[in-house]
Formats: C-alpha cells, sequence, structure tokens
C-alpha cells in the first residue's frame, strides 16, 4: 500500500488549506512496485498525473478520508510506502457555502490531522513501513524523531527543492542503521531503489 499526493482541508465549499505535492514521487513508486511484480494499492490526494497501470487507485480529498482509505487498504498488505504530503491541521469549522471577502482581518481556529504513517505504525505487527520526511532545518534530528514517533523500518529524507520536481535528492536512514546520502536522480530510479529497499528489509523479515 502506498499513499501519494497532498490533501486538502475545506475551508467553505471553493477554499481549502494544502500543499503543492505533486504526487510524483509516489505514483513513481507505486508503478515501480506493479514492474517489480508487486500487487499495488494506492492511495492517492487530488493530483494530475494518470493512474500507474495495473495499480489499484483509491482517490481521496481530506486527511480522514486517506486514513480511512489506507488504514483499509493495509488490512491486506504486506507493508505501506507513506508518500503522501498529509496536511497537518484542518480548520475547525468548514463552511458550506462560499464565505465572502470581508475587509477586516479574520482569524482561522486549526486543529491537527492524524499522522496516518504513525497511527498504521502501531498496527504494523511484521510488516514493513517506509516513510517520507520533508524538512527544511534540523533535517536529520527531526527524520531521526519521525523514524522513531512513526514505528517505520526506514526515513526517507529530503527537502522543499524536490517538491513537484522531475528530480530528487534523498538521504536514508534505517532503523538501527546510518545515514546514507543518496545522489540525484530523476523520481523513477528513486522509485525503483526505494522498491528494492522495500523487498531487503521484507527478505530480513
Amino acid at each position: 500500500m502506498i499513499t501519494a499526493g497532498p490533501t486538502r482541508e475545506p475551508l467553505d465549499t471553493v477554499r481549502f488549506l494544502s500543499n503543492p505535492s505533486s504526487g510524483r514521487m509516489g505514483y513513481a513508486i507505486a508503478a515501480a512496485a506493479k514492474a517489480a511484480g508487486h500487487r499495488v494499492t494506492l492511495v492517492s490526494g487530488p493530483v494530475e498525473l494518470p493512474s500507474p497501470r495495473g495499480v489499484r487507485v483509491i482517490r481521496v480529498q481530506t486527511a480522514a478520508e486517506m486514513l480511512a482509505a489506507a488504514s483499509q487498504a493495509f488490512r491486506a498488505a504486506d507493508g505501506a510506502i507513506f508518500a503522501a504530503a498529509v496536511c497537518d491541521y484542518r480548520p475547525r469549522r468548514t463552511v458550506r457555502r462560499k464565505l465572502p471577502k470581508s475587509t477586516k482581518a479574520t482569524s482561522l481556529e486549526l486543529l491537527p490531522t492524524a499522522d496516518i504513517a504513525a497511527t498504521l505504525g502501531r498496527l504494523k505487527g511484521r510488516r514493513v513501513t517506509i516513510a517520507f520526511a520533508l524538512e527544511d532545518h534540523d533535517a536529520r534530528r527531526h527524520a531521526e524523531v519521525k523514524l522513531r514517533k512513526k514505528n517505520c523500518d526506514a526515513i526517507l529524507l529530503n527537502g522543499p527543492e524536490n517538491v513537484g520536481a522531475p528530480t530528487g535528492r534523498f538521504e536514508l536512514l534505517t532503523r538501527g542503521g546510518a545515514w546514507e546520502t543518496w545522489p540525484v536522480a530523476s523520481k523513477r530510479a528513486i522509485a525503483r531503489r526505494i522498491v528494492q529497499l522495500f523487498e531487503r528489509l521484507a527478505a530480513a523479515r
């Protein structure tokens, strides 16, 4: 099971909170996993990408919808790769009509969304899970915290420069291992490497 793309958290009927994730990395991983002979379920936020051939795609909008779909797919999976850029917050209140523009300042109360990787990490058992960490400062330290919090077998660290780009630069940390820097490569090439990593971790079980 693979998650990909952003989520959207609605403010009203036409506005939402989101992020610039293109979904390219997650979709490339899904295609690479399928090419390697795996049965793949891709839980995707809203992106402008065609479905990878032969991959079951479940399309969602919000973090809550992604959690529900990912939880269902995870039950039958032997592992998961969490590549989605899930919104960390959602509005406490969604208005069911378009809010009119005002000249006065306004405030927005936000609530944290569920951490999908951490939630499913608590249920993983012997399954393999790999997560991503996008950081712009104290990157390795933050990624190490996320590796423990999400109970993952490995975490891939990248920066804002990777968002929407056809290539990427990643650093890898496996549980109990040392940091490994991967060279800049196309996301297709990185996806194949991630699938190989998943297979090695699964074989070690």
